[in-house]
């Protein structure tokens, strides 16, 4: 199926029609890959997930962490009430109090699932077998009963686990779970009565795992991550000293099991701490740890990271400036949830000066790869020229900003498996429809795939000019995709939508669109005339030359726009 968007323009001196029509297919460039790429083998140019904004609820707040378990999404953060997809505020709310699951397949809330929790929700984990969820926050109870800022709750029903009540002082931020130890961190200063500063370690019941010497000082841990074999503890934040070192410590630092620091060579580099910049997130695969900053002054890193487990070598870094909030990773492509507004030392979107008219993309994607390197920094900020660089990919999902917090963000959050990357965050639209909160994305093999080129009608409309009798110069500016970078135009003649006359591949984004251009002989001169916009699949009159935005796919890559 394929439907064309038409605007309908008078050609002067012409009798013959011309009809441009803008179809996709994958094809990857270096900075700028494809859903669908030619060569998905290619490290720089990965499938990644559509733009489709997938049916999803609804919460009435904030969402500050994401955990993927299975086919069910766990979502903790400050809200009251959960809403179906595409209900308006207020309507169809169920309650739902600072946590919540749905199935990640059919973006459908889960019934049992509603543990009651008195306090914001900061960090959610498995146990490795999924038989338990880790929550950690700024909470005292659960369902009534006392939790001291950690819990561990039954999967399917929310209730709370017994033989799991450690007593934590302070507000929790991240939990990540290595076979039977649980690793904290947060604001805390004491857990079960005895001294931790902002990270410890502990039992499945709950108890002090003893020796564990790690501690943080000068500021706050946000992020924890475990190498797959157990042996490398990595902690990020906005600390100035971990076991009172600051190189590795400066809101970067690796521990093995015992607490005992280990080589991280990245905090050389990436060096985000104290009360103007920090580490936001980390994850981490079998390649190695991937991590996330921000900073407002001394800070040097704005955007993402990669490093190998053992020595903490830095792989690649991505500083696409803007603050970056959360990152996940699925098989073949790192996703990041902030507010990037340029990203052009490493081939991507410019910033839009001055800073009220700055552009934000909140939600962006990279190759796992080093692909590239990065050039010089023309803004002020840390210069990485020639540092090696992921592919920033061709994924812009489109999310405003919420009210909620105050501080003027959209996501906060994001997670992934292999076939679904999931977001919160205080946004109340995803692609301008409203979808408060949360939001889930899927491989293409799996998504409905309604996204295409974005510009139609009056916005995709050919200038047309005859300066010898029988020719005629079309000319227009490239459209854009928020999922597919490299575009074919087909220009048919007459309404004949079955040849076309000319056809050409041009690669563009939504932040670059070339001008475009071709010219039609062996025409016959006629009158001129111009109208406005035309309805779909419309046939040109003679005289004329109508412009359609339309995108036709390989079999499993179809989709359509509306009608002008």
């Amino acid at each position: 199926m394929e439907r064309s968007v038409s605007s309908r323009l008078r050609v002067p001196s012409i009798a013959a029609a011309a009809v441009i029509v803008l179809s996709s297919f994958a094809l990857g460039v270096p900075a700028h890959a494809d859903t669908n790429p030619t060569n998905p083998a290619d490290p720089a140019t990965p499938t990644t997930v559509t733009a489709d904004a997938l049916p999803t609820p609804q919460i009435n707040g904030v969402v500050w962490s994401q955990a993927i378990v299975g086919n069910t999404v766990y979502a903790g953060g400050q809200f009251t009430t959960a809403q179906p997809a595409g209900a308006a505020s207020g309507v169809n709310t169920v309650a739902r109090t600072n946590i919540l699951s749905y199935n990640l397949t059919t973006g459908v809330l889960n019934t049992s699932f509603n543990p009651q929790l008195n306090g914001v929700v900061r960090a959610i984990t498995a146990s490795p077998d999924g038989s338990r969820i880790y929550v950690g926050g700024a909470f005292t109870t659960v369902n009534g009963a006392n939790a001291y800022r950690v819990a561990a709750l039954d999967p399917t029903s929310g209730a709370m686990l017994s033989g799991f009540a450690p007593t934590i002082n302070s507000t929790v931020n991240a939990i990540a779970v290595s076979g039977s130890t649980v690793y904290l961190g947060g604001v805390f200063s004491s857990v079960n009565k005895e001294t931790h500063n902002k990270v410890v370690a502990l039992t499945t019941a709950g108890k002090n795992v003893t020796p564990f010497t790690a501690s943080a000082a000068g500021g706050d841990v946000a992020a924890l991550a475990v190498s797959p074999d157990g042996t490398h503890i990595v902690i990020g934040g906005s600390f100035t000293s971990l076991n009172g070192s600051s190189n590795p410590g400066y809101g970067l630092g690796s521990v093995d099991p015992t607490g005992a620091l280990q080589p991280f060579a990245a905090n050389n580099v990436v060096r985000d701490a104290d009360t103007s910049s920090g580490i936001t997130s980390l994850v981490g695969d079998a390649s190695g740890v991937y991590g996330s900053g921000y900073t407002f002054g001394p800070g040097t890193l704005e955007g993402s990271f990669h490093a190998d487990w053992s020595t903490g070598n830095i792989t690649w870094v991505e500083d696409c400036h803007g603050d970056s909030y959360s990152i996940a990773v699925s098989d073949n492509a790192e996703y990041l949830a902030g507010h990037p507004h340029y990203c052009g030392n490493i081939g991507g979107f410019p910033q839009t000066d001055p800073q009220p008219n700055w552009t934000f993309h909140r939600a962006i994607a990279f190759s796992k790869a080093a692909t590239q390197t990065i050039t010089a920094d023309p803004y002020g900020y840390t210069n990485w020229a020639g540092t090696p660089a992921p592919s920033l990919l061709n994924w812009y999902p489109e999310f405003n900003t919420g009210t909620f917090t105050g501080k003027t963000q959209g996501p906060w959050s994001v997670a992934a498996n292999s076939q679904y990357v999931v977001y919160g965050g205080e946004f109340t639209t995803v692609n301008g429809v409203r979808q408060q909160g949360l939001t889930r994305f899927a491989i293409p093999s799996i998504a409905p795939k309604k996204m295409g080129p974005q510009a139609s009608g009056a916005q995709f409309t050919p200038s047309a000019v005859s300066l010898t009798s029988g020719t005629v110069r079309l000319s227009w500016a490239a459209n854009s995709d928020p999922d597919n970078s490299t575009l074919t135009y087909n220009v048919y003649r007459n309404g004949n939508m079955t040849t076309p006359v000319y056809t050409t591949k041009a690669d563009s984004s939504i932040w670059k669109k070339p001008a475009m251009g071709f010219t039609d002989t062996g025409l016959t001169p006629g009158p001129a005339t111009r109208t406005g916009c035309g309805r779909p699949t419309r046939t040109a009159t003679p005289s004329s030359a109508t412009t359609s935005a339309s995108r036709s796919r390989t079999s499993s890559r179809r989709r359509t726009r509306p009608p002008c």
